[in-house]
Formats: structure tokens, sequence, C-alpha cells
């Protein structure tokens, strides 16, 4: 399988095929095939695609993603920068209108340091987890896949090899393919 990293490319396709990835996602969501299978197979291309891609060579998530913080990973996080609670809270994260939700408010993450989390032993769920796709209920999450498709290597390489996998090749042109290989 050949991959695409390049993430202008990656972007102007998200643009260019987002009816395409719609009418996929709701083709997905119809499909007559058990969730757990359609996590076996989006979990297999995860693993090939992850395998040939190196996150510290894009870090795109953590220059446009604001990741979710609960409660565990704010004192952790705090506590691996050597900080308070408090401090930490007061400086680095916002509520969310719920009251609830809490997230770094600064873009790119300000605890980026060369394409990597600067405190990366103690970051939080939501970054160790991105970009989810090794979570089980594939077909339940299909929005947040589509948000990320856009800004992930692997979210879009991992979609169009699923495309390639399991819809009707005649209903969809997938033209993904007449990338210039470098």
């Amino acid at each position: 399988m050949k991959i695409v990293t390049d993430l202008e490319y990656i972007k102007e396709k998200a643009l260019e095929r987002e009816e395409e990835n719609w009418e996929f996602r709701a083709f997905l969501k119809e499909l007559d095939m058990a969730p757990k299978e359609i996590d076996a197979i989006v979990h297999e291309i995860n693993d090939e695609v992850t395998s040939q891609i190196d996150c510290t060579q894009c870090a795109n998530c953590c220059k446009q993603i604001r990741p979710v913080l609960d409660k565990d990973d704010v004192s952790k996080f705090a506590f691996g920068l050597g900080n308070e609670v408090s401090e930490f809270r007061e400086r680095y994260l916002s509520q969310d209108t719920d009251n609830a939700t809490k997230f770094v408010f600064e873009l790119p993450c300000p605890f980026l340091a060369n394409n990597k989390c600067s405190n990366y032993d103690c970051r939080p769920k939501d970054c160790r987890s991105y970009p989810h796709l090794h979570k089980r209920d594939f077909t339940s999450r299909l929005w947040g896949v589509i948000e990320n498709y856009g800004i992930c290597p692997i979210v879009f390489n991992v979609y169009e090899q699923l495309k390639t996998e399991l819809w009707d090749n005649d209903s969809f042109e997938n033209d993904d393919f007449d990338y210039e290989w470098e």
C-alpha cells in the first residue's frame, strides 16, 4: 500500500472529497456487516498504515486539534511539568460551556517542541489515543474520522483504503492514487 503524507495534498483532497466521505459514512452505517468485522478491517489497515508513518515528522494533530483533558489528565500533565494544578489550569486551560470539558486553548499546542510533546510521558489520554482508529466501534465514531481526514495522514490513508476494500468500486471514483509518489 502506498502511503500519502503530504499535508497540503491531504487537506486539498479533504475539501474535494467532502461529499464522497459523507456518502461513504452513510454506506458504512448501512453496511450489512457486524461492527466487530468492520473494526477488524479498520484495525488491520490502521496497523499497516501506522507502521509506515512517523508521527513526529508530522505532528499536525498538535497544531490543529485541541485535546480534551479530564481531571486525571490535568493532574498528571501539571505534575509532569512541575506545576501546581491551579497554575496549570489558569495558564493553559479553557473550560467548555458545559463547565466540565477542559482543553488546551492555544494552537499549536504550547507543549509541542520539535514535533513531539515536551511532556510526552504525561500527555493526556486524548493525545495518547489519537487518531483513535485502534478503538472499537469505528462506525459510531465516523464524525470524528471525517473531521480528522484532512488533518491526519493516518486517518486519510486508512479511510481511503477502507473505501477501496469495502465500497462498491463502481459507485465512486477513487483518484487518490494519481498522487505523484516520491
